[in-house]
């Protein structure tokens, strides 16, 4: 019996969150140019995206370009942007035919022109697929989505739309990027880094984390399943005891 046999699909994360780390390492190990390691990683990100599928699982979010990763060489952030538009060019077929919903979150404006159009395009034409929803953190930090989610907030309060005294976890989940998400419930880094780096801080309160020393190229399919499955090996308390979940 592989990994996939043994995944109990009632127990699922209705929303998994990867924090693909390792490509430059990757290349580097190897000999190769750091740009070697980031096309490899979108086919990493092909398989993965195939096998949350498989298996079920409805929201999958991938961290793909940080806010931070603005300051990398200026090479490395126009390659990274290029593979972006020509992944997304690519993916568009597997992404209709395995009925999957393009989503992104992020301070998209950033983007350059080409990058931006060509997202927004395959947004569109994915947006009534059902089996599950992909959504891609790009120029995403977590820090700077609060700090928006704060000035629009006050920005009502200012204007009278929302008295302070009616701000509550809802109103505030419905002034993030994530708003139609469920919050977090597992997150993955690979690598070995054992680090959250400013991503989805509020929506990963309660999620279980998960890290693995396999670099994001290497990650496979079956890396993925030995995940799901601790994950369901797993007792979430959400601030409860043991007992009372058992009453």
């Amino acid at each position: 019996m592989d990994n996939k046999d043994q995944i109990d699909k009632d127990k699922l994360p209705q929303h998994l969150a990867i924090i693909m780390d390792g490509n430059g390492r990757w290349a580097k190990q190897k000999g190769l140019f750091r740009s070697i390691g980031h096309e490899n990683g979108t086919k990493a990100v092909r398989e993965i995206v195939e096998g949350s599928a498989e298996i079920g699982i409805p929201f999958l979010t991938l961290y793909a370009f940080s806010t931070e990763n603005w300051n990398r060489p200026k090479m490395e952030v126009e390659l990274l942007m290029k593979l972006l538009v020509s992944s997304l060019k690519k993916e568009i077929k597997t992404l209709t035919d395995n009925d999957i919903k393009l989503n992104a979150i992020g301070n998209l404006e950033a983007l350059p022109k080409k990058a931006h159009k060509e997202l927004l395009d395959v947004i569109a034409k994915t947006k009534n697929n059902k089996r599950m929803t992909l959504t891609l953190a790009l120029s995403y930090g977590s820090r700077e989505e609060i700090t928006k989610t704060i000035k629009e907030i006050s920005l009502k309060v200012k204007n009278n739309l929302i008295s302070p005294h009616d701000i509550d976890e809802t109103v505030i989940n419905n002034h993030l990027y994530t708003q139609n998400l469920p919050d977090v419930d597992l997150l993955i880094r690979t690598s070995g880094e054992q680090r959250i780096s400013n991503f989805l801080l509020w929506q990963i309160a309660y999620a279980e984390l998960y890290f693995t020393e396999t670099l994001w190229p290497d990650y496979t399919k079956n890396h993925l399943f030995e995940a799901i499955l601790n994950y369901q090996n797993r007792e979430r308390r959400f601030g409860k005891t043991s007992e009372q979940l058992n009453q």
